[in-house]
C-alpha cells in the first residue's frame, strides 16, 4: 500500500508532468499497463457472468481516477468495437463505496454495445469509465418504510440501493417488486430471495402463473409488498413508471429509454452546418446526431436519450428544440446535446 501511494504522489508531482510534457504522464504508464493512468478513469474486467439469457453482467476493478459513485447513480461506458469508441450509460449494481464495480447490462434488439459486451467481455479486458451522473438516489437521511421497484434492466440502480441499504445495515422496512419477463431471465433472483430484512415479490410478463404477482402494477400490488410507503423509487420503462405514478404521485423514477419521436412530414428545410468540417445538410426532421452520422461524420455518442451527455456539442447560430422538453432555445453559443435536439431552421454546430 505504501509503494502504491508513493508510485501516485511521484506520477502526479509538476515535475513529472513537465517532463512528460505536451502528452501528460498517462500516455507513457499506460504503454505498461492501460488502467495505469492518473486522469483518464478505466477499468479490467476480472469476471464475466452470464446469468440469463438476455443479459451479462461484468465485474470491474476500476483505477484510481475512478471517484466513485452513489447507488442509484450511472456511469458511462466506453468500449472499442471495430476500431471506433462507443459510449453507452449503465447504472452499477453493486454496492456504493465498494472496491468492485458490478454493471450488469441486458441484451436490447440492435444494441450494439449491449450485443458485443454480451458475447465478447472476458476477463482481462480494459474499459473506459466517464461521466458520473444522475438524481436518482437515496436521501442522505433515509425514509423509514422504502419501497424498490424495477422492471427489466432497470433492475441495476435499485439493486445498488438495495445492497447499500444492507451493507449499512438499515434499520427501517424496504419492500422489492422486480418485473420481468420470465423467471429465466429475472437477474439476481437467488439472492434477491436469500436476503434478510426484505420483502420481495416478483411479476412475470410472459409466464404470470410463476409470480407472485398477476399482471402489471396497480393498487393491489402496492398493498402486497407495502401499503403506505415513505418513499418509492422505480427504474423501468415508462409504462411501468406511470403506473406507479398513478398510485404513488410522489415517486423518484428514472426511465433508460429513448424518447419517441416521429419526424415531422415538413422539417424546417434550414441549412445546417458542421463546424470542424466542410460538411452541410438540408435539415430533413431528425436529431443533429443522426444527420450528422447519415452525412458520414463520427460525433461522439453515447446513451442516445439525453442521459448521458457524451454527445454535447457548442452551437454556434440558430435554434433547435429539445425533444425531452420541447423547448426552443435561440442562444447564439450553447452547449446542446445532439441525440435529443432537432433544428429550427439554420443552424451551426461545432462538433
Amino acid at each position: 500500500m505504501f509503494t502504491q501511494t508513493l508510485t501516485r504522489r511521484v506520477l502526479g508531482s509538476s515535475l513529472v508532468d513537465l517532463l512528460t510534457g505536451p502528452h501528460g504522464v498517462d500516455r507513457y504508464t499506460e504503454l505498461v499497463s492501460p488502467t495505469w493512468t492518473q486522469n483518464d478513469a478505466r477499468a479490467r474486467v476480472v469476471a464475466v457472468r452470464r446469468s440469463t439469457p438476455r443479459s451479462v453482467t461484468l465485474l470491474l476493478e476500476p483505477n484510481d481516477a475512478f471517484p466513485g459513485f452513489k447507488s442509484g447513480q450511472h456511469v458511462n461506458l466506453s468500449v472499442d468495437i471495430d476500431g471506433r469508441r462507443r459510449t453507452r450509460c449503465y447504472s452499477p449494481a453493486s454496492a456504493e463505496g465498494q472496491r468492485l464495480l458490478e454493471l450488469t447490462i441486458g441484451r436490447h434488439e440492435g444494441g450494439l454495445v449491449s450485443e458485443h459486451l454480451y458475447r465478447n467481455a472476458r476477463p482481462g479486458m480494459v474499459v473506459g469509465l466517464e461521466k458520473v451522473g444522475g438524481d436518482f438516489v437515496l436521501p442522505a437521511i433515509r425514509p423509514r418504510r422504502i419501497l424498490l421497484i424495477s422492471g427489466g434492466s432497470g433492475i441495476t440502480p435499485v439493486m445498488s440501493m438495495l445492497r447499500t441499504l444492507q451493507a449499512e445495515q438499515y434499520a427501517g422496512r424496504v419492500s422489492f417488486i422486480h418485473y420481468a419477463r420470465s423467471r429465466e431471465e429475472a437477474c439476481y433472483h437467488d439472492e434477491l430471495a436469500a436476503m434478510p430484512r426484505v420483502r420481495v415479490l416478483h411479476g412475470y410478463t410472459r409466464t404470470p402463473n410463476d409470480g407472485d404477482l398477476q399482471g402489471y402494477f396497480d393498487a393491489e400490488h402496492l398493498q402486497a409488498a407495502m401499503p403506505n410507503p415513505d418513499a418509492v423509487y422505480v427504474c423501468g420503462p415508462p409504462a411501468l413508471v406511470a403506473a406507479v405514478r398513478e398510485q404513488c404521485p410522489d415517486t423518484i423514477s428514472e426511465s433508460f429509454v429513448p424518447p419517441v419521436f416521429t419526424v415531422p412530414a415538413n422539417p424546417s428545410g434550414g441549412q445546417v452546418s458542421f463546424l470542424g468540417s466542410t460538411v452541410s445538410v438540408v435539415d430533413d426532421g431528425r436529431t443533429l446526431l443522426e444527420q450528422a452520422e447519415a452525412a458520414g461524420l463520427q460525433p461522439t455518442s453515447g446513451c442516445r436519450m439525453g442521459i448521458c451527455h457524451s454527445c454535447t456539442c457548442r452551437k454556434t447560430g440558430g435554434a433547435v428544440r429539445n425533444l425531452i422538453t420541447g423547448a426552443i432555445s435561440t442562444a447564439e453559443s450553447e452547449d446542446i446535446q445532439i441525440c435529443v435536439s432537432v433544428p429550427v431552421g439554420d443552424v451551426e454546430i461545432d462538433l
